[in-house]
């Protein structure tokens, strides 16, 4: 218990405890209806057509037991057991997509990590502070891109120096509204930022672009983008170039910033930046704007 509770009190590593605390299906998670089918209520998942565990019980061997706990951290070996080899091999997979979306939940297997089975509930607990973006630019397409973070379970703060623009009536969905220069603003929560961070740079003005860029390339945060045209991207490059970034600080700039799927609306513009946010967390290949050429905005027929 002692070595439970150090992990999950640690700040800097994100962890997820996951417990059997049912066997069976009925008395934690399903609430008897009055069709008498046990289900009906019950955060399981299942469909009226899908079946859990049959009338003889459970497919669970001694070994799989409630209370049973497996501790689940990313690059790290899991540390316990469920009882399983196989189950503890599907729940630490499980346990890492609940962290990725920062939302403890129940999920449900067979006794040996089976899909569409209820044999065994497992509790995943996830310990870890909610993923940032910080936007800079109380800009149109900002609170779009507030509005999707937030779906994404992001905790948004919206940054910009103009106290006219920046307020929390144009954004009501932001956690947090900053009137500060963002390099101001970064030198305060830079050191707080990670991989699991993001930075979107929306303001279109060199002025803001190039001292927000460069202070958060001497940040850990796992997303950096910028919007803008590939002509106003060229004339950052350089700019960026003169007040001494090298080569390879540059590659983790995203920009222009999002995936080529067409956008142009405020709205579309922000899937697609988040999509470019998963694709990179995820390592799934993704056409990126910035890989591209030719006009980011497509003709629409």
């Amino acid at each position: 218990a002692g070595r439970v509770g150090e992990m999950k009190s640690s700040a800097d590593q994100p962890v997820v405890l996951a417990t059997v605390v049912e066997l069976g299906g009925g008395e934690l998670f399903a609430a008897q209806g009055p069709g008498g089918d046990g289900r009906q209520g019950g955060p399981d998942g299942l469909g009226p057509d899908e079946t859990g565990p049959d009338e003889t019980g459970p497919d669970v061997g001694t070994s799989v037991q409630v209370g049973a706990k497996l501790i689940v951290r990313p690059g790290l070996e899991p540390v316990g057991s469920l009882g399983d080899q196989r189950l503890d091999g599907v729940v630490a997979r499980d346990a890492l997509g609940a962290l990725d979306s920062g939302s403890s939940a129940a999920r449900h297997y067979g006794a040996h990590g089976e899909a569409m089975r209820s044999d065994v509930t497992v509790f995943l607990e996830v310990f870890a502070p909610s993923r940032r973006m910080v936007i800079f630019g109380a800009v149109d397409f900002t609170a779009a891109l507030v509005r999707v973070a937030k779906v994404l379970g992001y905790r948004v703060t919206v940054c910009d120096a103009r106290a006219t623009f920046a307020t929390s009536r144009r954004f009501p969905d932001a956690d947090e509204v900053v009137v500060e220069w963002p390099q101001a603003y970064l030198a305060r929560v830079g050191p707080d930022l990670g991989p699991r961070d993001a930075l979107c740079v929306l303001t279109h003005d060199h002025k803001f672009d190039v001292p927000a860029i460069v202070a958060a390339l001497g940040t850990q945060v796992g997303y950096l983008g910028a919007m803008g045209s590939r002509r106003t991207h060229a004339g950052r490059i350089e700019r960026l170039r003169a007040a001494g970034v090298d080569e390879a600080a540059l590659g983790r700039l995203m920009a222009p910033i999002g995936i080529d799927i067409g956008a142009r609306t405020p709205e579309e513009t922000a899937i697609a930046i988040c999509a470019e946010i998963i694709s990179k967390r995820s390592h799934a290949p993704a056409a990126s704007l910035r890989d591209g050429s030719g006009p980011i905005h497509r003709e629409v027929p």
